[in-house]
C-alpha cells in the first residue's frame, strides 16, 4: 500500500540554510531518503518551495479565484512529502519517524487512495 508522509514545520524552526547545523540537517535528509531507497519502500520525495510561490485556486458560482499564497494561514506550512510503498501503516509510521523534520514540525502520514487509471 502507498502512504504519503506530509512534512510540516514553522518557518523558521529548524536548522536555516547558511548556519552550522543546516549540512548536518540536510546530511540527515540525504541519509533517511538512501535509507528508504535501500529499504525498497522509497517512491518519491521532494521539497516544496515556500507558501509565499504558491498560488491557490477556488471556483465558487461558475467563477474560477486565483489568489497568491495558500489557502488558509497556518503555523506550520508544508514544505515537503515523501511517497512510500509500505506493507502497512506501522511499517509506514517507522519511515516516517526517520525523517529529521519531525524533530522541528510534524509529519502526517496518510494512505492513499490508488483508483484505477482512465483511459
Amino acid at each position: 500500500m502507498q502512504y504519503l508522509a506530509l512534512i510540516y514545520s514553522a518557518a523558521g524552526s529548524g536548522p536555516q540554510p547558511g548556519t552550522d547545523e543546516f549540512g548536518p540537517f540536510m546530511g540527515a535528509y540525504q541519509a533517511a531518503t538512501e535509507k528508504f531507497k535501500a529499504d525498497g519502500v522509497f517512491i518519491a520525495g521532494d521539497a516544496l518551495q515556500g507558501t509565499e510561490a504558491a498560488t491557490t485556486l477556488r471556483k465558487r458560482g461558475g467563477k474560477l479565484e486565483m489568489m497568491d499564497g495558500p489557502f488558509a494561514e497556518t503555523k506550520e506550512q508544508l514544505g515537503g512529502y515523501y511517497l512510500f510503498e509500505c506493507a502497512n501503516l506501522d511499517e509506514a509510521l517507522k519511515y516516517a519517524a526517520m525523517i529529521p523534520t519531525v524533530e522541528y514540525g510534524s509529519i502526517e502520514v496518510r494512505p492513499l487512495m490508488v483508483f484505477e487509471k482512465i483511459r
